[in-house]
């Protein structure tokens, strides 16, 4: 059997994509108390290029705080809301550090209260870093910051399936990917339970589409179990005389050709930046097919960004 078709371990892109999407439900899932105090009558802004600049600025290598959002509480009063998605599979020394740094640049940056939210994916059951303290001749800083920790929902699964919060399937989503490590079966048996489910549940087709897109990207399968994955699917939507199939599999198209086309791009440039790999990531299939034609006359860098520039 071969092997995953590329081993994802950089669990972020989907959630990135997905807060954004579905911020409120974010909020309402795994921090409840913050998302009643917010006024959702007024506009919500995601200022993640801003974002960008302050963690560039802090040379940090490693960037895990992944949005930046702004929004204006019930009293009226601005605050900013930075979301830490914490996807590594060990625990990390100076995380509680890291949070502090961000939260204190963003707090000179907007003048403002920033929360900073912590989402831990990890394995270990006992890494649960909350805060950051620091103290010399008398000069001390205490920072806390709320946690949500996905193992803890192991504990009470059937409230996940009964939930009809799309965070609930993005929770079972990321524990079965770890769960089914190195077993390929199991794990397109819960990719169809979880996707099917998404039907069962009497979730609207956007959706579903955007569930399964998450789910496709994260629940990585072999090709050929892919393929009998998408005959059992488009089985099962048959069977309820459904349509989303066509989508889903223009959906998987679209998805596989960027693949093909990033695995190219770092080839022959190297590693590229985040910025430029959002860009990517929002491109339409045609487009995409513009771009594979268009690789072949690039010399530089240069030339890939300003082919991005001229796509409006």
């Amino acid at each position: 059997m071969s092997q995953l078709k590329s081993q994802n371990t950089d669990y972020d892109n989907p959630w990135k994509t997905f807060i954004e999407l579905y911020f409120r439900d974010f909020l309402g899932f795994f921090f409840p108390h913050i998302e009643a105090d917010i006024d959702w009558s007024k506009r919500i802004r995601f200022l993640d290029k801003e974002l960008q600049k302050v963690v560039r600025d802090a040379e940090i290598p490693k960037r895990y705080a992944d949005k930046l959002v702004e929004v204006h509480r019930l009293s009226g009063d601005k605050a900013v809301v930075i979301c830490h998605i914490e996807v590594q599979n060990d625990g990390e020394s100076n995380f509680g550090a890291r949070m502090y740094s961000y939260n204190y640049r963003l707090r000179d940056r907007y003048s403002c209260p920033v929360v900073s939210l912590a989402i831990l994916t990890d394995d270990s059951r006992q890494w649960r870093p909350h805060g950051f303290q620091d103290e010399l001749w008398g000069c001390s800083t205490k920072f806390r910051f709320p946690i949500v920790k996905l193992l803890d929902y192991e504990q009470d699964w059937s409230t996940l399936e009964a939930s009809r919060n799309p965070f609930a399937v993005v929770t079972m989503a990321q524990l079965k990917t770890k769960e089914t490590h190195n077993q390929p079966l199991a794990r397109k048996d819960w990719r169809y339970r979880l996707t099917t489910m998404l039907y069962e549940q009497g979730y609207g087709e956007q959706d579903i589409l955007e569930l399964h897109n998450f789910l496709d990207w994260l629940i990585d399968l072999p090709e050929e179990l892919e393929r009998q994955f998408q005959i059992e699917l488009k089985a099962f939507e048959e069977a309820r005389q459904m349509k989303y199939v066509t989508t889903i599999e223009r959906m998987a198209e679209e998805r596989g050709e960027r693949s093909i086309l990033l695995r190219q791009l770092n080839r022959k440039f190297g590693a590229l930046d985040d910025r430029t790999l959002d860009r990517i990531n929002v491109l339409a299939i045609e487009q995409l097919e513009s771009l594979g034609e268009a690789l072949l006359d690039f010399g530089s860098i240069e030339d890939l960004t300003n082919w991005l520039d001229n796509q409006g």
